[in-house]
């Protein structure tokens, strides 16, 4: 974004709405270091003309940010005293960043998970530890700082880094956080429960006064966003990723929450118990197509899942041993299948945007060969 584009911008998006609503900072692109590096060298430059607009503009008080993810380190977030950015990412990106949001006294913006830190390692990061529960063991980091809850290990692990590059004191502010309450087959921890005493335990230690901060920023608020306001019935993926709402499209709450802070956990009226989930490895599931969706759609995917998805689709070629019987959603089920069994131990879904469904009925001929 060059200097006369960032002016027009500004000038079309922000100028003519500012005053009547509420612009407190501008953040450019979402989460764009996680994304093809082709765009890395530009970043810091939009972000420089950004404000460099604003100022012209005698739009003086409206920061401009970029929310990043947390793949930003080198390795885990434990210890978080030892935590680094990755090298790829210092020199080209993170310093001239930090240096720019120093320089304007803004914030780095930062989505930070739990439920994902956690999902990746639940053998060594309890449920409890994830879920600001008072009772779960403590963490002891080798400095000696004990920490109580796994946010406070992600944010500590984001100043350590940011230390060992020259930005010991950089403001924070959490872009994105939250808990799914609704999840697939294959996934564990996302339910209504969960995400309930996540979000009002969050809300509680966020709005705490003094504030609590974490052990490396005792005391320091920390603005934070939650993600997010409405289920997004629409968006692709996995289950979790169109449950993360605290409405249900239709603006009826999923959970009953106090954005306050005021209301204690033992006002609320009970929680549903916590749906039974299987033991691992217990729960035989097939990926297969979903019959109701789109013909062009259902295509589409099958087309990924023999090509890019290199699901073993030999079978399901003319003369092949599966071709018969000779429709879609029959060869699409078998390259699904193929594909949910080679990759789902390393991160592949029974996705497809909405192509597929896992079950747990073991699906006889014809629909697998």
């Amino acid at each position: 974004m060059n200097k006369s584009v960032a002016n027009d911008f500004v000038r079309t998006n922000i100028s003519g709405f500012y005053g009547d609503t509420k612009i407190r900072t501008l953040l450019v692109g979402n989460e764009i270091l996680s994304g093809s590096n082709e765009t890395w060298p530009y970043l810091v430059p939009a972000m420089i003309n950004l404000h460099h607009a604003l100022r012209e503009q005698k739009l003086r008080k409206v920061k401009v940010s970029t929310p990043l993810a947390m793949n930003l380190f080198q390795a885990s977030v434990f210890p978080p005293s030892k935590a680094a950015f990755r090298t790829d990412l210092v020199d080209s990106v993170l310093k001239p960043m930090l240096k720019f949001l120093a320089r304007t006294r803004s914030s780095v913006f930062i989505d930070v998970y739990p439920f994902f830190e956690w999902g990746a390692n639940p053998s060594n990061i309890s449920l409890d530890f994830a879920l600001f529960d008072p009772s779960a063991p403590k963490y002891k980091d080798e400095n000696g700082l004990e920490y109580e809850n796994l946010l406070d290990v992600q944010l500590d692990a984001l100043v350590s880094a940011m230390a060992k590059v020259g930005y010991p004191d950089a403001r924070i502010t959490i872009s994105e956080t939250g808990w799914p309450s609704k999840m697939d087959l294959d996934q564990k921890g996302a339910d209504i429960p969960n995400a309930a005493i996540f979000n009002r335990r969050l809300v509680k230690k966020m709005l705490a006064r003094p504030p609590l901060g974490t052990p490396l920023r005792k005391a320091k608020v920390i603005d934070t966003y939650i993600f997010a306001l409405f289920n997004e019935n629409l968006k692709p993926g996995p289950t979790t990723e169109r449950n993360f709402g605290l409405l249900y499209p239709n603006g009826t709450h999923v959970y009953d929450i106090d954005l306050t802070g005021n209301k204690n956990e033992s006002e609320y009226e009970p929680l549903p118990p916590v749906p039974p989930e299987a033991a691992p490895g217990s729960l035989k599931l097939w990926c297969i197509a979903n019959p109701q969706i789109d013909m062009g759609a259902l295509g589409a995917a099958l087309s990924y899942a023999c090509g890019e998805g290199s699901a073993d689709c030999a079978p399901i070629q003319p003369g092949g041993s599966c071709f018969f019987p000779n429709n879609t959603v029959s060869h699409a089920s078998y390259a699904f299948k193929d594909y949910y069994n080679k990759f789902h131990k390393i991160g592949g879904t029974c996705v497809f945007a909405g192509a597929a469904n896992l079950t747990t009925v073991d699906p006889s001929k014809p629909m697998f060969c």
